[in-house]
């Protein structure tokens, strides 16, 4: 393949990745980019052209000593739902856009130390992104035809225009809104989109390699397993081995936390605390099923080409040699996009900490305050612009320069080395209030030379002498200052030994440092807020410890210069309600120099918003016993006010029971008042009948055709038993809710109770022609009360037949068998149950929603007695729901 159908190809797969990048922030919103999928998938970020390629290399020349890089991750998620959910709550509060901002708010918003670990960052995170290119460089070079141009100048250097398009990319999502702190969905949802590509396309070339081109796992084994210093490459050959392994997968360990990629993914980058909980499974996954074929394409190479080819390209390599120039492509592929996403959100990263903690607060500060906020807007989003390309360029000279004297494994440790420098500060100002600024700057200059000494200054002179006599002999020739065994430590990988000494030296500066020298009493201040983060979110802007003299007009200037008059006039406004102060205070107060500096802190940093909030304050110096008197209080304030809070929803929960209990008293009061009204009014009606008809038959008793007497003598019959049913009614419900109702329980065939109460009630069925139909008719034995259930079947049945149409109206009665229970059905096509009552028509004394103004039929104890009797019989009654046409109401009896 050319390197113009290549170009084609990477241009191409840039176009689709701006695409999604374009669509995931028009649908910022959406569950598809929102998501624990779409936030793990993005922490995969970890994974680069040295995992995709390096890690190869390793496996091929030292075995398992590849594994360590990942393991520390793997330890370190389980930790991420602690130390990670901390750092997040952290950062939200503050609005922090980038680790410099982290680490130099912890030590009171010092500008010297933001620009240091920015210093860092560049230092550390520039040879790594050298590496992807250099990655870039080598694969495209593999991958082209012997006719292929190999260039000899920048100008036609494909790496060269690689980098750019790179840099427009990341400079076109990454940059949109001065706000740092804002979410950048575009570039998190196409970085998750390539972690997914890159994982499946190493998959299918490890499967290819190990079960197409070898005959699986055990072939390669075995093949691979009598060749010579096999068994140094499978085991850990001594102690010291242990050692370097202990010092990697500690440095891996930091490195998940410290990279500046890795802030901006896992901490920045989160929406919701609880895709944690998700991550922490399932990156370690994602490391586990990125890494299982590592080793075996590894020693499929070495079985193949013996020691002639360079091993870190063996994924190419491979199928490129079985002709497969397809599956190459798709590893190439793979490999581009483990390169892109790291560029992209490296230079992201680091673009925001060169102009918040370097350009702005050392170069641009003094010219933002008079310019108005539409230009200082354009100024801020074109430093990050100017700040993308300059680190990705200068990272191309880098790999020209340095990148190919040395493997991607190299450069990669070198860049570990570098930022764990941060880790002392980082991780122990995390949890001790005592740490200080001067002790964290002072321990990081101590552990930046200890690396540059033992792991930098080596490489880069043997690079530009030709010779390694400083590795061999030491500064002066002193044996004591080998850089690759300092002080006659000589048992440690470079890079094991250098994260050695410079770690120890620099924790031991800062602790001694912190100990011996105390930090002023903003310091202080922001530390409890940091370590006990937790009491301190609750406190919000009355955290800040502050006493001087400031106006809310000069703030207000300060804050339009930067957000604009719309927005910094609604903030103030959303200030003014949360703490319920009126809409024209003149004096600030600590809260608003708090909430003022956070809102700063996303576009310029938190440096820059201390320092331009305190050009128009008056603050006075106040000591760290104050400080931390105020503290003190604070936090028994949280106490009490939470024992406060605890006391006072309990009160408020008990109000609501008490009213609720109240509502419902009078509820079943008035209720009762109905029903007896109902019933009264029921009992009069018969009893009105009986004696209108006796009155009449006694009078007219000679005279009154024998017809119209026998009329009269079926009326009193009727309503006689009708006043029976009624009087029935009443003592069975008071017996049920009495509980002195005992079952008689037998041995009964269900079908034959359900053709009985049809029996009984099919004179009435045939007077409105309602048709009634018996759908299961198997006979089924269990244990109940026959009388009992004939009654809920009876009283089911007249329900349905009163609320059918007549002549058209269809009952059907049904039963079906579950595990442990029989259960039974009565549908009707009538005019259903209204949705308002559904979970009310069991309830005693209710009839309807409407029993005030319509004439209920009934008395309205009929239900609320099916329901007692079918509870007494360990069962459940109730009207399903959702039926389009009538109603159907099922009750169970359970059965062993």
């Amino acid at each position: 393949m050319n390197n113009y159908a290549l170009i084609i190809i990477i241009i191409i797969y840039l176009a689709v990745l701006f695409y999604i990048a374009f669509l995931a922030e028009k649908n910022r919103r959406s569950k598809w980019v929102n998501n624990p999928y779409v936030y793990t998938l993005s922490l995969a970020v970890y994974c680069t052209a040295w995992t995709y390629y390096g890690s190869v290399g390793i496996a091929a020349n030292t075995g398992i000593n590849f594994l360590p890089i990942y393991l520390g991750p793997v330890i370190a998620a389980p930790l991420w739902i602690v130390l990670l959910r901390k750092i997040i709550r952290i950062s939200k509060q503050h609005k922090i856009s980038s680790i410099a901002d982290f680490i130099s708010l912890r030590y009171g918003n010092s500008r010297i130390l933001g620009a240091f670990v920015t210093l860092i960052c560049l230092f550390g995170t520039i040879p790594y992104i050298s590496l992807q290119l250099k990655a870039v460089s080598e694969t495209f070079e593999i991958m082209s035809d012997e006719t292929s141009y190999i260039s000899t100048a920048i100008i036609d250097d494909s790496t060269f225009y690689v980098a750019l398009l790179l840099a427009i990319f990341a400079t076109f999502f990454g940059t949109q809104n001065t706000d740092a702190s804002e979410k950048h969905k575009g570039i998190i949802v196409s970085v998750a989109f390539e972690s997914v590509l890159k994982l499946v396309f190493f998959l299918i070339i490890g499967g290819y390699i190990t079960f197409y081109l070898f005959d699986g796992t055990t072939d390669i084994y075995n093949k691979m397993s009598v060749t010579e210093n096999f068994k140094q490459l499978t085991s850990l050959s001594s102690v010291e081995s242990g050692f370097n392994w202990f010092f990697m997968i500690a440095l891996s360990f930091m490195a998940i936390f410290l990279l500046p990629r890795q802030f901006q993914v896992s901490v920045l980058e989160n929406s919701r605390e609880k895709h944690l909980k998700k991550a922490i499974w399932l990156f370690p996954l994602y490391l586990l099923l990125f890494n299982f074929f590592v080793i075996f394409i590894a020693w499929a190479g070495k079985l193949t080409f013996g020691g002639t080819q360079n091993a870190e390209y063996y994924t190419l390599l491979l199928p490129l040699e079985y002709g497969n120039s397809f599956l190459a492509t798709l590893v190439f592929l793979g490999g581009f996009s483990a390169v892109i996403s790291m560029v992209i959100v490296s230079t992201l990263a680091l673009s925001t900490m060169v102009s918040n903690n370097l350009i702005i607060p050392y170069g641009f500060l003094d010219k933002f305050i008079q310019n108005q906020p539409e230009r200082n807007s354009k100024y801020i989003k074109n430093i990050r612009r100017i700040s993308i390309f300059t680190i990705i360029i200068s990272a191309y000279f880098f790999y020209v320069s340095f990148s190919k004297e040395l493997s991607l494994y190299s450069i990669g440790l070198i860049s570990f080395v570098i930022i764990s420098q941060l880790g002392p500060s980082f991780f122990i100002g995390l949890f001790w209030n005592r740490g200080s600024s001067k002790a964290a700057i002072i321990g990081m200059i101590v552990g930046l030379c200890v690396v540059i000494y033992t792991l930098v200054l080596p490489f880069t002179l043997q690079a530009y002498t030709g010779n390694d006599d400083f590795i061999q002999y030491g500064l002066n020739g002193i044996t004591a200052l080998k850089p690759y065994a300092l002080f006659g430590i000589d048992f440690l990988s470079p890079p094991a030994h250098a994260f050695f000494w410079s770690m120890s030296l620099n924790i031991l500066t800062y602790l001694t440092i912190s100990l011996v020298v105390k930090g002023n009493y903003r310091e202080r201040n922001y530390a409890e807020m940091f370590v006990d983060s937790r009491n301190f979110v609750t406190l919000q802007d009355s955290a800040l410890v502050w006493k001087g003299e400031a106006y809310v007009a000069d703030i207000k200037n300060v804050l339009v210069r930067f957000l604009g008059e719309k927005r910094a006039t609604r903030a103030l406004n959303i200030f003014f309600k949360k703490y319920n102060l009126p809409a024209n205070t003149q004096l600030a107060d600590a809260r608003l120099i708090n909430f003022s500096e956070k809102l700063l802190t996303g576009s310029i940093g938190s440096a820059s918003a201390k320092i331009l909030i305190a050009s128009v304050v008056k603050e006075e110096q106040i000591s760290l016993v104050e400080v931390l008197k105020i503290l003190e209080e604070s936090k028994e304030n949280i106490v009490s006010n939470k024992v406060l809070l605890e006391k006072s929803n309990e009160l408020t929960q008990l109000s609501a029971k008490l009213k609720d209990a109240n509502q419902e008293l009078i509820s079943k009061d008035k209720q009762k008042d109905e029903f007896l009204d109902t019933v009264a009014h029921e009992l009069k009606t018969p009893i009105t009948g009986i004696r209108a008809a006796t009155e009449l038959l006694m009078d007219e008793e000679d005279d009154m055709p024998k017809e119209v007497k026998a009329q009269f003598l079926k009326n009193i019959l009727q309503d006689s038993d009708r006043l029976g049913r009624l009087i029935n009614n009443i003592l069975d419900f008071e017996k049920l809710e009495t509980g002195r109702l005992n079952l008689d329980l037998g041995y009964n065939d269900i079908q034959k109770t359900i053709v009985k109460a049809i029996s009984s009630i099919s004179q009435i069925a045939a007077k409105k022609e309602v048709q009634i139909v018996n759908k299961n008719v198997h006979t089924f034995k269990t244990n109940y009360d026959e009388d009992r259930i004939l009654q809920v079947l009876t009283n089911l049945l007249s329900n349905a037949i009163k609320f059918c149409e007549p002549k058209k109206g269809k009952i059907t009665v049904d039963y079906k068998l579950g595990n442990e229970y029989v259960e039974i059905s009565v549908s009707d096509n009538g005019k259903g149950i209204p949705e308002e009552d559904h979970d009310f028509i069991f309830d005693k004394f209710y009839q309807s929603q409407h029993q005030n103004t319509i004439k209920p039929q009934g008395s309205g104890l009929g239900l609320a007695i099916t329901k007692q009797i079918v509870e007494k019989h360990q069962g459940k009654i109730w009207a399903k729901k959702g039926i389009k046409k009538g109603a159907m109401l099922v009750f169970t009896i359970p059965f062993k």
